[in-house]
């Protein structure tokens, strides 16, 4: 009994073996013919004969179904994932068994398919079709692990599209490999044009350069993306809400690079998403030592001092920001805000003395004395955006209450012609 038991598992193992042999042959004879619609049917009856067959035919397998969703792809490009896995498993198996026959005759198929997709999901980008570049890119990354580039280009995708959850999963998988975006560039400069130009490679650089025709060659090595990679995961955590978490990744960030200044004014802003304006300033002024001829800096701790109730040093840091970027629009109106302050308390008390005359016509001279005061800083405003609706009302108010008719109705024409 037993031995017929045998018999009949050999005979049912030779059947099974026979019937995958078939199918990889109908398989292949289609390919041939790029009848890949034939060929996947094929394929999918193969499929759980795998299972239990030896690597080679595991292989055989794998490169016939890479081949057929290859051949699908090209109309439909929900196989790209497939033909993605079905690489990946031809390559690991083969790894394996110390072979790359299948492999050498995939490459060219694969290469063929990654160029494609790439230029695909580049374009979508270029014409701002996030939805479709975040999955095209992710594929050209499935189809070539080592291509991690296409999966930072299809993060920035899935955040541009606000498809969040799967920003932060790229972003995570690229911190995760330990993805640093480094590039070492070799350029040199063509002694007939002129222009730096890319050698692709220090060989080539070499080459060319000793040909004559390029000289002073330059070899420049890109700073690590990892700290942005970090900031990236923080910018996520915010959109979703998770201040927190957004906060502990900057902080993360910032012990690999602790002088970005760029970092340290996004755990700023963060701060200031939670109302946390003290560590707003205290990261502001951190980062002006830094960086202690940025305009922006010096704005921003106007602003928050300004919130705050601290006129003068608003005003302090506000002429700063103009003395390092004389053409600085938000900061010229800020500025003139921050002077008519004290307008506000000039007001009241005339409305506390609109019977005492001679008292009014003081307080009023003052107040004549500070619009004239203002009105350069606003000009200078007008002067670098002067389609700036808002600015032109004020200017023109000032004129009006200074008593500069003509200033006045040449600003109120502007006015006019805004509206």
């Amino acid at each position: 009994m037993k031995k017929q038991v045998l018999v009949l598992l050999a005979f049912l193992l030779s059947l099974t073996t026979f019937a995958q042999k078939s199918e990889l042959k109908a398989a292949e004879k289609a390919i041939k013919k790029q009848d890949y619609a034939a060929a996947q049917v094929s394929i999918k009856q193969a499929m759980p004969l795998i299972e239990n067959a030896d690597d080679k035919t595991k292989a055989k397998f794998y490169y016939l179904h890479a081949m057929t969703c290859s051949g699908l792809a090209k109309t439909d490009s929900k196989y790209y994932s497939s033909a993605a896995g079905a690489y990946n498993n031809l390559f690991e198996i083969e790894k394996q068994m110390g072979s790359t026959k299948y492999t050498k005759l995939a490459e060219p198929t694969l290469n063929t398919l990654i160029t494609d997709l790439s230029a695909k999901g580049i374009k979508s980008y270029q014409d701002k079709n996030y939805t479709a570049a975040k999955g095209e890119l992710y594929e050209v990354y499935d189809l070539s692990k080592k291509d991690t580039v296409f999966l930072e280009y299809a993060a920035n995708a899935a955040y541009l599209d606000k498809d969040y959850d799967k920003a932060l999963e790229y972003f995570k998988t690229l911190k995760d490999v330990g993805y640093t975006g480094i590039v070492t560039e070799y350029t040199a400069k063509n002694v007939a044009s002129g222009e730096r130009e890319n050698m692709g490679s220090k060989s080539q650089m070499d080459l060319m350069v000793k040909s004559k025709q390029y000289i002073e060659p330059k070899t420049t090595v890109s700073e690590s993306k990892t700290p942005s990679i970090i900031k990236n995961i923080a910018f996520v955590y915010v959109e979703q809400g998770d201040t927190d978490k957004a906060i502990e990744a900057v902080k993360e960030a910032r012990t690999i690079a602790p002088d970005d200044v760029n970092l340290i004014l996004t755990e700023a802003n963060l701060y200031i998403k939670l109302g946390n304006k003290e560590e707003f300033a205290k990261l502001m002024n951190e980062a002006i030592k830094l960086d202690p001829n940025n305009a922006s800096l010096y704005f921003n701790l106007g602003v928050i001092n300004g919130e705050q109730g601290n006129t003068e040093k608003a005003k302090e840091y506000y002429r700063k920001a103009i003395e390092l970027n004389p053409d600085y629009f938000d900061a010229y109106v800020n500025l003139g805000s921050a002077l008519l302050e004290k307008d506000k308390d000039l007001v009241e008390e005339m409305n506390n003395n609109l019977s005492d005359f001679k008292k009014y016509d003081e307080i009023k001279a003052r107040q004549v004395i500070l619009y004239k005061e203002v009105i350069p800083v606003y000009e200078k405003a007008y002067s670098i955006k002067s389609d700036d609706i808002d600015t032109v009302r004020t200017l023109m108010s000032l004129y009006e209450n200074a008593e500069m008719d003509d200033k006045f109705q040449k600003m109120k024409d502007k006015y006019d012609s805004l509206k």
